[in-house]
């Protein structure tokens, strides 16, 4: 779809400044690249980090402290 004003616009373009246009790209593209990768990685491993207060605290003690230290 927006392949041909991509096309057209980059022509425009002087040298120098076409090859910033391929870095910016080339920058997107990682980007969204490790977006989806770190998706995919989400894991759960802190689950049960606070087991050893929970005598201490309910978890809506938990959220009323964690807002007093934003």
């Amino acid at each position: 779809m927006y392949e041909k004003d991509i096309e057209v616009k980059v022509r425009e373009l002087p040298e120098d400044l076409r090859g910033a246009v391929l870095d910016y790209m080339d920058f997107l593209l990682q980007k969204y690249k490790s977006k989806k990768v770190a998706a995919k990685k989400f894991r759960f491993n802190w689950e049960g980090g606070l087991s050893n207060i929970r005598k201490k605290f309910t978890s809506v003690e938990l959220q009323h402290r964690a807002l007093e230290w934003r």
